[in-house]
């Protein structure tokens, strides 16, 4: 299971850090990223994490979001900065064993959703 938290109504330029809580599965055994989707489109990935700590960003975001975890806590983050109004969107984590990057097809847990807005 995967339990998120952070999502806000922010203004542009602003910060907001979103929060994955993991439980029910060994966490140190992910790879983990960090998704969007916004109204009529497709889910797209922001952020990744491997199991290693090797990360990959979506262009879009890339020098603006910070991906980051906590095995020690089961949890994942992602801190994002001068946010802008595009990235209003529907955020959420998920979690699988095997690589996908920022693919979010095949991925094996998801988060409920946390919704961001800036304006």
């Amino acid at each position: 299971q995967l339990v998120e938290s952070g999502g806000d109504s922010v203004q542009t330029g602003g910060s907001l850090r979103l929060s994955c809580k993991a439980s029910g599965f060994s966490f140190d055994d992910q790879h983990m990223g960090w998704f969007r989707q916004a109204p009529g489109k497709e889910r797209e990935g922001v952020a990744f994490i491997d199991r290693g700590g090797a990360t990959n960003y979506a262009w879009s975001v890339k020098d603006r979001f910070t991906i980051s975890k906590d095995n020690a806590n089961n949890a994942l983050y992602l801190q994002m900065n001068s946010l802008k109004p595009e990235d209003t969107a529907m955020y959420y984590c998920a979690a699988d064993e095997l690589n996908h990057g920022l693919a979010w097809r095949g991925y094996t847990y998801w988060s409920q959703g946390t919704q961001v807005t800036v304006s």
